[in-house]
């Protein structure tokens, strides 16, 4: 199993599903239902089991299997220990929010979540002194993800001497990770958001046997690409509108940025010296 940072702090749903899970050994199957539940995880436990395995893509006994995994007599046992556990009812306030506000609110317990993962600060700094040494440093991100490694190494480039994005997949993704590897690198970062693409799966398993660490900032300690990471580093992802939100993602990766910049010795002189060029162009308005 990959060596991974936690979700959240226990007391929050998210985190009471990442401790009854923690220290079980889940199939590809039970691992899927698992991060289901995390991404899901206030919603869980009213949750039928056939809702669950429509949720997660599986069969209902396959649920029922993965109960039984974590020690529970069945799927039924598993719910009614969630809802014991359950926090109190939404306040009467929060039951007033729109859908806006709710999915506003909803992001801020995703960095709340956060904030108490980052009160161990090893993975990050783990992450911080691989990708400052790795000379280069790939950064893939596909689809949904592709922004957040943009923003990663639009901001890398600035301290570190050789980032090399990889946003884009095909057939040269492979040989774009390859050129890497001859040329010096040892350390891969991800982004991977859900929805998870095939592509991204295969694309790290292509990489650690070409022989670079994999980093990956994911939405869950079990989404899919935790099997092909060395080090995973997850923030939750919102889910309350159409599309994905992704500001914790978002957060972690210009917090990896600083770790990063802790191991460089001559960020800051990378930085003096793109400010005093940037004034010397007339870059920005004032």
């Amino acid at each position: 199993m990959s060596d991974m940072g936690v979700a959240g702090g226990a007391d929050t749903p998210a985190g009471r599903l990442q401790t009854l899970f923690e220290g079980h050994r889940l199939t590809p199957t039970q691992r899927r239902i698992a991060h289901s539940m995390v991404r899901r995880a206030a919603d869980v436990p009213f949750l039928s089991s056939v809702e669950l395995a429509e949720l997660a893509g599986v069969s209902q006994p396959s649920v029922t299997r993965f109960a039984v995994a974590l020690g529970f007599d069945g799927y039924p046992a598993l719910r009614r220990h969630l809802r014991e556990v359950a926090p109190a009812e939404q306040t009467a306030a929060s039951a007033s929010y729109n859908e806006y506000q709710q999915a506003v609110e909803a992001e801020i317990e995703n960095l709340r979540h956060l904030a108490e993962a980052l009160a161990d600060p090893r993975p990050v700094q783990k992450a911080g002194r691989l990708l400052a040494a790795s000379r280069p440093l790939p950064v893939l991100g596909l689809r949904a993800a592709a922004s957040q490694a943009y923003g990663f190494a639009y901001f890398a480039a600035k301290v570190h001497p050789d980032v090399r994005l990889l946003h884009e997949g095909g057939t040269m993704i492979q040989d774009r990770i390859d050129a890497a590897v001859r040329a010096g690198a040892s350390t891969l970062l991800c982004f991977a958001l859900p929805r998870h693409p095939r592509e991204v799966v295969d694309t790290l398993a292509y990489a650690r046997q070409a022989g670079l660490s994999v980093v990956t900032v994911a939405d869950s300690a079990f989404a899919p690409v935790a099997k092909v990471s060395d080090l995973l580093l997850p923030a939750a992802v919102g889910t309350g509108l159409a599309f994905d939100t992704a500001c914790a993602p978002m957060l972690l990766g210009r917090v990896l940025l600083e770790a990063m910049c802790d191991d460089l010795p001559d960020a800051q002189a990378r930085l003096e010296e793109f400010d005093a060029r940037a004034a010397a162009r007339g870059l920005f308005v004032e």
